[in-house]
């Protein structure tokens, strides 16, 4: 419906710079496993995403605030962001567990986790671009369905690699330390998946 009131679009900025962010941080997880030596580094620049992250956030919701007419309703932006935010939290956690746990080197199966991880952040920003224009919202849908493809993909490496893991180590505390640092990887995973989920919440409320 045509409204007098033009609706604030600055939220977009918000979304778009949260996205990247996002991306980013799943990117330095990704790096800091293929470049182990250099891990600290990396994960240094996951904690100043994990901040930068909050800081967009924080403003997106002083804006809401503020907002008399928002572009979408007010609690699918709080969702949006909190999602985006939630993948950020799982990677900082995951990634601090490298070295607080004195793991030697990353296994096979996280880097294949957070490969996936990677892709599933790259689709959420592609498909956050795209809700400026819901009205053409080109590719929306296989983005969307990719995310949740990569989710099950994700949970299918996660249950494996606990297997492996169990089948492979008389080491109670090493399974221990290992399955978390998997299961927070997975989380990541699965919170792009709720990205998603927001995504075609607001697509069905606004076309």
């Amino acid at each position: 419906m045509f409204s007098i009131i033009p609706r604030e679009t600055g939220f977009f900025n918000f979304f778009e710079e949260a996205a990247a962010t996002l991306v980013k941080c799943a990117e330095a997880y990704c790096d800091a496993l293929k470049d182990y030596s250099r891990r600290d580094e990396y994960i240094g620049k996951i904690r100043e995403y994990e901040h930068e992250c909050d800081f967009i956030v924080h403003r997106t919701l002083k804006k809401l605030d503020t907002t008399f007419i928002t572009p979408f309703d007010r609690e699918d932006i709080q969702s949006l962001m909190k999602a985006m935010d939630d993948v950020i939290d799982e990677i900082d956690a995951a990634s601090k567990r490298l070295t607080l746990y004195q793991i030697r080197e990353p296994s096979p199966w996280l880097i294949k986790q957070t490969d996936i991880l990677c892709r599933a952040t790259k689709l959420v920003a592609k498909a956050v671009s795209r809700l400026r224009n819901l009205r053409k919202p080109n590719g929306l849908h296989d983005d969307l369905v990719e995310i949740h493809r990569l989710e099950n993909m994700g949970d299918d490496n996660n249950h494996s690699a606990v297997a492996d893991l169990y089948a492979n180590t008389t080491d109670a505390i090493h399974a221990m330390k290992w399955k978390e640092i998997y299961d927070l990887t997975e989380r990541a995973i699965d919170c792009c998946e709720d990205i998603a989920n927001v995504i075609e919440a607001i697509v069905l409320k606004n076309t």
